[in-house]
């Protein structure tokens, strides 16, 4: 039988097996998340996608390509095609990675698809094309989430945070949908303005310092 002492003893060590359990259960998910190797000081970066990544709605260097490369003091090359449809880009990605040899491909293709209500499994099947090409010559990928305007409540396509799971990859989700869904950071009914691209770049530069390629 155990005494009142016994009792808040075992009801103690209990409690701290449980909190070093906790502990341990955090730090796996800490230790799981996906990360990016440190970029060279002398590293390119590849932007690609549609319009968006073009930067329509605003001047040339106020795309986000270009605010990001302020930011972050590399290259970022712009290499968004207004207009494309996935199965395009995907296309045009392999010559593109052989010519430019980027250090990091920041992928945000898909919206055109939406909009033309291609088939999903198609655009899906696409961007992991995309993907594979990249990782097939060792770049690394930041896949953006894409919404699909049709859709009332704006978020992510469900299928971009499954493919960055099964991939492996440093996934933004948020930013597109935030963006499109202030009319203060938009140019038109599609495209982001000035602010709205300042808004992505800010967001994938954090993405890019919490995932390990930036050192601040």
């Amino acid at each position: 039988m155990l005494t009142p002492g016994h009792s808040r003893i075992r009801s103690s060590h209990l409690f701290i097996a449980w909190l070093l359990a906790c502990t341990g259960l955090l730090s796996a998910c800490t230790d799981s998340a996906p990360r990016l190797p440190r970029l060279a000081e002398n590293a390119v970066i590849l932007a690609f996608g549609d319009s968006i990544t073009r930067g329509n709605g605003a001047q040339e260097n106020q795309s986000y390509p270009a605010v990001l490369s302020r930011l972050i003091g590399h290259p970022v090359i712009n290499a968004g095609v207004p207009g494309e449809v996935s199965a395009q880009g995907r296309e045009r990605l392999p010559a593109l990675l052989d010519r430019q040899r980027p250090d990091l491909l920041i992928l945000c293709h898909g919206g055109n698809d939406f909009l033309r209500r291609i088939d999903a499994d198609i655009t899906r099947s696409n961007i992991e094309a995309m993907i594979k090409a990249a990782a097939q010559r060792n770049i690394p990928v930041i896949l953006i989430g894409v919404p699909n305007l049709g859709l009332f409540f704006l978020e992510s396509a469900a299928f971009y945070s499954e493919i960055a799971d099964k991939y492996k990859l440093v996934y933004e989700g948020d930013i597109l949908p935030e963006v499109e869904s202030d009319t203060a950071l938009k140019s038109d009914q599609i495209h982001p303005n000035a602010a709205g691209y300042q808004r992505i770049a800010e967001a994938i530069d954090r993405l890019m310092t919490e995932s390990g390629a930036l050192t601040r």
